[in-house]
């Protein structure tokens, strides 16, 4: 399960609602919303906005989660590099 996943899972039961509401507010089908809930699927730019919107969450939080996650993924293969390839990415979103 990712951070988004997990967060947009806790959200929604908090507010006592099912994945077909979600799934149902956002045109896709729940098998979708599932996957992106345990991780298995990543969720478009768009679908966390209105995932945001939905559930009523500050969007910059999901949004923030939704990038870790895939910055986590494209690092993730290159174990030996990524830190070193991490603070070169910083030190530019610095400048």
């Amino acid at each position: 399960m990712t951070n988004l996943g997990q967060r947009i899972r806790k959200l929604r039961e908090q507010q006592s609602l099912l994945l077909r509401q979600v799934a149902a507010h956002l045109e896709v089908d729940t098998a979708l919303i599932s996957k992106i809930e345990r991780g298995e699927r990543n969720a478009s730019r768009q679908q966390v906005i209105a995932i945001a919107k939905f559930l009523k969450a500050d969007e910059e939080e999901l949004l923030t989660l939704w990038l870790a996650d895939k910055i986590e993924s494209t690092i993730v293969e290159e174990p030996e590099v990524a830190y070193q390839a991490m603070k070169i990415a910083n030190k530019k979103l610095k400048k």
